[in-house]
Formats: structure tokens, C-alpha cells, sequence
């Protein structure tokens, strides 16, 4: 099953992320099964206000103990 997810701000949060700074957040997802995989991608705004995107790559989403 797929399930899309839109919404303003990273969970809820819209920062402003200065040149060679880094952004990181916690967030979860509840599936289905014990495997599944996510992927994406931010909209985000340049300095000069130029909308542009940046592509999340597909990483898994596993139970803990389900893999070594």
C-alpha cells in the first residue's frame, strides 16, 4: 500500500537553513508490515526566493529487531 504525505514545514516546522548549515528532526511512521520503504522530496525556497527541489532517496523502514 502507498500512502502520500503533504503538508507545510518538516513535522511542523519551517526553518531557515543557512548555506553549508545542516537541518536535522525526528519523525516517525507506522506501517503496516514489519518492511516497508519511504521516499520523497522537500520543496524548499532559495535566499532570492526561487522555489526548488531536493529528491529523498528510497531508505527502508524496518522493526529493529528484523535485521541484523
Amino acid at each position: 500500500r502507498e500512502t502520500e504525505v503533504q503538508g507545510e514545514g518538516v513535522v511542523g516546522v519551517q526553518p531557515l537553513i543557512a548555506p553549508g548549515e545542516e537541518y536535522q528532526y525526528t519523525s516517525g511512521a507506522i506501517i503496516e508490515t514489519p518492511l516497508g520503504t519511504m521516499q520523497g522530496h522537500y520543496e524548499m525556497i532559495d535566499e532570492n526566493g526561487v522555489p526548488f527541489s531536493i529528491d529523498i532517496p528510497v531508505f527502508r523502514l524496518a522493526v529493529p529487531t528484523l535485521i541484523h
